[in-house]
């Protein structure tokens, strides 16, 4: 074979997977702070109960991922655990105590407690509503935040380039704010849909707040279909098959109050967008996230997409008197095939498949990975950063292959004979549009017996994007490199 054939002999598919690859030390995310309720909270609730008894204190909470409870409202990770993981951070503690932060807080905080509310207590109490759950809302947390911030801020090799460098995930939260009414003490939906606008009040508050701080990057989530809810479901029957989509067995008239709390929180945020210009504002849909399990079941390996695996006798497995954890409670036999944990909160599962699709881009809006490209995914089923060690071990092997395509040519490739590049460079041109460029090379330096060559290389070059585009360019380029002829 010709030495101009022997150029493009190397496999392209192990220098595009190359080409994606980056190192969790290149992460643009240093920190993740987390404000919200249950579907976020990695611990705070059990802390703050003390030895008070609750069944997520005992198994089969925790039992899919972590073998234990601790402290998640699920049998395994949620979806706060997910992103953590996709950045190449590990998870993020709660604060409650709130005591050692220098050893706790290296990586972020998370404030999110379960059972909280995005408004305080005084609202319902004004509303008439009794009040049977601790003020843990959005202003409390906040004030958390704002008292250990000082220590924060003093974290070496950091400093107040914490904030900028920090994604900030408000929610989601507001669900309990309707759940209590609705659930525990009737009140109508036409009632609770007058919450509404207090409760995006305040979640657009909390994110002035942490702007004022120095916040750059937000995650504000929306909040689910609960129409599609065990527990909703069991309490709002309906013996009129109109009140259901046929499409998913959801009733319609929650998932549309649902909807209505979702269109005014995204209103909200397009008016912050406009007021704070330099900095991202991401709407992350859970809602449709979670919609997408419900409509495709099967096709995302859900077999009971609205019956809760862990729970009691009923048409949904549900019932208030034997919640999972309880008396008379069972559990399935395998939770990745149910959508619904408890009957209120998602499996790992579920969690899992709407983490994916948030932090791909098609469930969040500016796509995130627009924001951050430090996502990675594998057969496009799980999220992940690559390790040191694994891209390391995918070096070697594209010089392995290198030296075996030599070999195969009659040519002699010593160690001395091959250098490597292997560099990644991050272009970030403005919040709401950041663009990664980035470029990965490599030189290969030998000869053919009796040819006497030169050496060849590939080389990656980064996009420049225009701000607003959000557009990545990767490109090949070949060059010759200096080798020693070989007889």
């Amino acid at each position: 074979m010709a030495p101009g054939h022997l150029l493009f002999s190397l496999h392209i598919p192990t220098i595009t997977i190359l080409l994606l690859l980056s190192t969790s030390a290149n992460c643009c995310f240093t920190h993740i702070f987390c404000f919200g309720d249950s579907i976020s909270d990695t611990g705070n609730y059990l802390k703050s109960i003390g030895d008070g008894y609750d069944p997520i204190r005992n198994l089969p909470y925790g039992e899919t991922y972590f073998g234990r409870p601790t402290g998640r409202f699920c049998d395994g990770r949620i979806i706060l655990d997910f992103i953590a993981e996709a950045y190449g951070l590990p998870f993020i503690l709660p604060y409650l105590p709130g005591e050692s932060t220098k050893v706790n807080f290296l990586h972020g905080v998370n404030f999110a407690v379960g059972g909280a509310t995005a408004l305080n207590n005084s609202f319902f109490e004004s509303m008439g509503i009794e009040v049977l759950w601790t003020d843990y809302s959005l202003s409390t947390q906040l004030q958390w935040f704002k008292k250990l911030l000082p220590s924060i801020l003093e974290e070496p090799g950091y400093g107040r380039s914490i904030m900028s460098s920090a994604l900030f995930v408000v929610g989601e939260i507001g669900g309990n704010d309707y759940n209590y009414p609705l659930l525990f003490q009737r009140r109508t939906l036409d009632e609770v849909r007058t919450f509404v606008p207090d409760v995006i009040r305040t979640i657009s508050l909390t994110i002035h707040e942490l702007i004022s701080r120095g916040a750059k990057t937000l995650l504000v989530p929306n909040n689910f279909p609960i129409g599609c809810v065990p527990v909703y479901l069991t309490l709002f029957q309906s013996q009129k098959k109109e009140d259901y989509d046929p499409e998913t067995g959801c009733i319609k008239r929650l998932n549309e109050f649902a909807k209505y709390h979702n269109a005014m929180l995204l209103k909200e945020l397009e008016m912050l967008r406009l007021l704070y210009t330099d900095v991202t504002i991401i709407y992350a849909d859970y809602y449709e996230a979670s919609m997408n399990i419900f409509r495709n079941p099967k096709k995302l390996g859900f077999s009971y997409p609205l019956m809760a695996c862990c729970g009691a006798e009923g048409p949904y497995n549900y019932s208030s008197f034997s919640s999972c954890g309880n008396q008379g409670s069972t559990v399935c036999s395998d939770p990745s095939k149910y959508a619904s944990w408890d009957g209120l909160h998602l499996t790992e599962a579920a969690y899992k498949a709407i983490a994916h699709g948030v932090l791909r881009g098609s469930y969040s809006y500016p796509p995130i990975s627009n924001t951050c490209y430090d996502i990675m995914h594998d057969s496009g089923n799980l999220l992940l950063i690559p390790s040191n060690a694994m891209l390391a071990a995918a070096q070697e092997k594209l010089i392995s292959e290198t030296e075996e395509k030599f070999a195969e040519q009659g040519g002699e490739v010593g160690v001395s004979g091959v250098w490597r590049f292997f560099g990644f460079g991050f272009n970030l041109r403005g919040f709401g549009s950041r663009v990664l460029g980035f470029g990965l090379g490599f030189v290969v330096a030998g000869g053919i017996k009796g040819k006497g060559i030169g050496g060849f290389g590939y080389g990656g070059s980064g996009g420049q994007g225009e701000k607003g585009g959000g557009k990545e360019v990767v490109g090949l380029g070949l060059w010759p490199a200096a080798a020693k002829e070989r007889g």
